[in-house]
């Protein structure tokens, strides 16, 4: 079997992948980087030049050779352009053997998929009507909740502010009580101190974790942070390759990892990295508020992983 064409599809803001191949089996692949698909597609257009005539089974030596002729190595454009067409071409393999994808990688784990709710609380403003949405997401069968309460705040946060962003997280604790786990975003945003500061101030809802306290480069003030607050810290939506994660284990950065297929290099290395977590009982939760293809990628992973624990889902897509 052999590659003869690589398409890419536009729609909103996703950018979809297609490896086409002479046995007429087409893979499809999702690439992310959210705002710059443009470059993303120019990068999927030069690896087209390498994939054409060659066979889409040896998808290893595609990842290395696509790695090693890039002399400015990693970022989110290399990489999410890598893992849309990694993603197809595990489609492809998987279409060719007549196997999902999650057997090719050593065979389920779980029978079911634990996810938790992003978005679910669209057009929310006040406690109360958060609390209101929470419910209805809590009988829709997700096992957590997450979302970001701290409005505009950037370094740091005044008073009002973040007593108003507890207000809304002891609402939603009250409506939802025990039912499911709360997690409470920080999109990276915060100054190490105003992170510690909220951290501890989160430690009476019992919050499963407190994700991207800090800007993501600061791979040092991260592990600070977490030495600092009892609430545990979750992070790696923007690492993305496991050389990347290998200094997250090496400064005890966070509680919880976050690859993400489309942005991480595709599935293997989603898989690597967590082989990594595996080693140090370190549990992996996707990031994943992301295209049917990714979310589809993703349940493969979540699948064959023993160290899996929940999955970022859409919950109005």
């Amino acid at each position: 079997m052999k590659i003869t064409d690589v398409k890419l599809r536009f729609a909103k803001h996703y950018l979809f992948v297609q490896v086409y191949t002479d046995a007429g089996i087409v893979g499809l692949g999702e690439a992310g980087n959210w705002g710059y698909l443009q470059a993303t597609a120019a990068a999927i257009e030069k690896f087209a030049d390498y994939l054409i005539g060659k066979d889409p089974h040896n998808i290893e030596a595609f990842w290395h050779d696509a790695c090693r002729d890039a002399y400015w190595r990693g970022g989110v454009v290399l990489m999410s352009a890598l893992a849309g067409v990694e993603m197809a071409l595990w489609d492809i393999k998987g279409k060719d053997l007549g196997v999902p994808v999650y057997k090719l990688l050593g065979g389920k784990v779980r029978d079911s998929v634990k996810c938790y709710a992003n978005g679910w609380f669209a057009g929310a403003k006040t406690p109360e009507e958060f609390a209101e949405k929470a419910k209805i997401a809590v009988e829709n069968g997700f096992s957590g909740l997450k979302w970001d309460p701290f409005g505009k705040a950037y370094l740091n946060i005044d008073p009002k502010s973040l007593n108003d962003a507890l207000d809304c997280v002891a609402a939603v604790k009250d409506a939802v009580g025990d039912k499911v786990h709360l997690i409470i975003e920080g999109h990276g945003r915060f100054n190490v101190p105003t992170a510690v500061r909220i951290g501890n101030a989160l430690e009476k809802f019992g919050i499963l974790w407190f994700e991207e306290p800090i800007p993501p480069d600061d791979k040092k003030g991260i592990a600070w942070v977490r030495s600092k607050i009892s609430t545990p810290v979750s992070g790696g939506e923007r690492l993305y390759s496991r050389f990347e994660y290998a200094d997250y284990l090496r400064m005890e950065c966070a509680d919880f990892w976050q690859p993400d297929v489309s942005h991480a290099g595709g599935i293997m290395e989603v898989r690597k990295i967590a082989s990594m977590a595996e080693a140090h009982y370190i549990p992996v939760c996707p990031h994943n508020p992301s295209g049917p293809v990714a979310n589809a990628a993703t349940l493969q992973l979540a699948a064959c992983t023993p160290n899996f624990y929940l999955l970022e889902t859409m919950s109005s897509d």
